[in-house]
């Protein structure tokens, strides 16, 4: 890949931010806790968006993660652990919602470039992308029911079926079971697997093309998408039943069990 121009930190190095020709790369940076989420980073997943709204000198907008052993590994459960009514959840996934829609928003082409773990809010980051392409050991899934006992909000539920199909879908959720990269590539989800040797090698043939294409045929077609997206999803009522989740026992339960390093015992409460 060309060399990078600058390289910024956004919350406290948490992101990091390259910028070569046409290209803005987003590094998810915190390896020792498999890239988790944090609201900070999410902000600056905001703020960056924000900031590349209307640019027609950037072309494509690459994220990937630290370490070579997670895209991101979900959401930081910490941010959880003050977290006493269901209403609180609601409000939490409403933020995570608006930064999704953000990154779908970008008149750029978005391409997740996977190496390692990509299950829960790393899950959803990559497929409000509009390209994935990932290393064969990486592993995509929501093992929310047998970890935190939480629940997606509809938005990010809808992405994950258009993205994998309804039947893997429902694997992730229902069974807490994780896709296989070549799994993903079979239905689709990815548009290539290569070794990760050849990560970057893959991401300049795909930005290469991108940097050659008409940014205006790019933009439309991303719009009429999203209207399609809007379309179909399917969001009516989605908070009262993330509030029944984040307000149960059980989701207290998982948190409590997750920064303990335990199993959480479920009720259903």
């Amino acid at each position: 890949m060309s060399p990078a121009e600058s390289v910024e930190e956004y919350a406290e190095g948490a992101l990091l931010v390259e910028r070569t020709p046409g290209v803005v790369t987003l590094t998810f940076n915190r390896p020792e806790r498999m890239n988790a989420m944090t609201p900070p980073v999410y902000e600056a997943l905001r703020t960056i968006a924000g900031e590349l709204d209307g640019n027609r000198d950037v072309r494509a907008v690459v994220l990937r993660g630290a370490g070579g052993k997670a895209f991101s590994a979900g959401n930081e459960i910490s941010s959880f652990v003050d977290m006493t009514s269901g209403e609180e959840g609601v409000a939490y996934e409403a933020g995570v919602r608006s930064v999704m829609r953000g990154l779908a928003e970008l008149d750029q082409v978005t391409i997740a470039a996977i190496d390692g773990v990509c299950v829960g809010g790393g899950l959803a980051v990559a497929t409000f992308c509009d390209l994935r392409i990932a290393t064969p050991q990486s592993r995509f899934g929501y093992p929310i029911a047998r970890t935190l006992g939480n629940a997606l909000a509809a938005s990010v539920l809808d992405q994950c079926v258009t993205t994998f199909g309804e039947p893997i879908t429902r694997e992730m959720l229902l069974a807490s079971r994780l896709v296989s990269a070549d799994r993903a590539y079979a239905v689709g989800a990815l548009a290539a697997v290569v070794e990760a040797d050849e990560l970057d090698a893959e991401i300049e043939r795909i930005t290469s093309g991108i940097r050659r294409a008409a940014p205006l045929t790019i933009a439309t077609t991303k719009a009429q998408l999203l209207r399609r997206s809007d379309a179909l999803e399917a969001s009516a009522g989605d908070d009262l039943l993330l509030t029944r989740a984040y307000g149960s026992a059980d989701f207290r339960e998982g948190v409590r069990a997750f920064v303990a390093g335990e199993k959480p015992t479920f009720t259903g409460r």
